[in-house]
């Protein structure tokens, strides 16, 4: 797979065009999605709508030199990772990759643009869809692993907690004359600090996600190790499991303070009347 990967492709018109057709009926589908525009909704209200991370994910179809730009500036050795599973001989496989990746392009590479948060709302009202979906976000501060465990202090009956890149919070979804209700869940759940006994809970199951997450095939595995890298700079499982363990309730107090004193952002999709 090394000559494969390090190999700078070329594409055909017809291989371009056919890719733009279907990015069309795919960017079509997923902004007739709720979920879809709820998530665009949220980081627009979160980041602003012009900067990097505001921006529609799910943008029309664009001409062969936007594509061709996107590809020169995001794809190459230049900031990547490589990550790999069921290495037996270590140097052998480092010694492979250096051959095959000698004459590799390096790319612009460099650091993504910066986007600050602001908070702030955005709603999309669509009446005949009958149900409210509303999310509720605040910045996201620490670690993925302490972010991972306030989300499941977040989550209850009603309303799911989540992390996402930048941000952190809750999600619910509710018929249209229950949507001031569950905005009123959302908000004290979000200005609550969780009790010892449920933030032990949240750290044994966020860690439990985690570490079966390593163990559920070889791509899974793969995520993780290259999502750790850019993080922490290492991988290993010991790693991953210490960083939950090190978590106290002290710590998920703290960052729950620091949401509370922050602006929020949020978005509502659906039948808001």
């Amino acid at each position: 797979l090394i000559p494969l990967l390090a190999t700078d492709c070329t594409f055909e018109k017809w291989d371009v065009r056919d890719a733009q057709a279907l990015a069309k009926v795919e960017v079509e589908e997923a902004l007739s999605n709720a979920q879809s525009v709820l998530t665009e909704s949220i980081y627009a209200a979160a980041f602003g709508a012009q900067s990097a991370m505001g921006k529609p994910f799910y943008a029309t179809s664009p001409g062969s030199s936007a594509i061709a730009s996107f590809r020169k500036r995001a794809y190459g050795l230049k900031g990547a990772v490589l990550s790999a599973t069921g290495i037996e001989d270590h140097e052998a496989f480092v010694k492979a990759v250096e051959i095959g990746f000698s004459e590799s392009v390096v790319g612009e590479g460099g650091m993504a643009p910066k986007s600050v948060y602001l908070g702030g709302e955005s709603r999309v009202h669509a009446p005949s869809a009958g149900f409210a979906h509303i999310v509720l976000a605040f910045e996201g501060v620490g670690s993925s692993a302490i972010m991972n465990v306030v989300k499941k202090c977040l989550s209850s009956d009603a309303i799911s907690g989540f992390s996402a890149p930048g941000l952190i919070g809750v999600y619910g979804g509710t018929v249209a004359s229950d949507a001031a209700a569950m905005a009123d869940s959302m908000v004290s759940a979000m200005t609550s600090v969780p009790s010892a006994e449920t933030v032990e809970k949240a750290k044994a199951l966020a860690k439990a996600e985690a570490l079966f997450a390593l163990d559920s095939g070889s791509q899974s595995l793969s995520k993780s190790m290259a999502a750790s890298v850019p993080e922490t700079g290492s991988f290993s499982a010991a790693s991953l499991s210490a960083a939950y363990d090190s978590i106290t309730v002290k710590d998920v107090a703290a960052v729950m303070e620091t949401l509370a004193k922050s602006k929020p952002a949020m978005a509502a999709v659906g039948d808001l009347s």
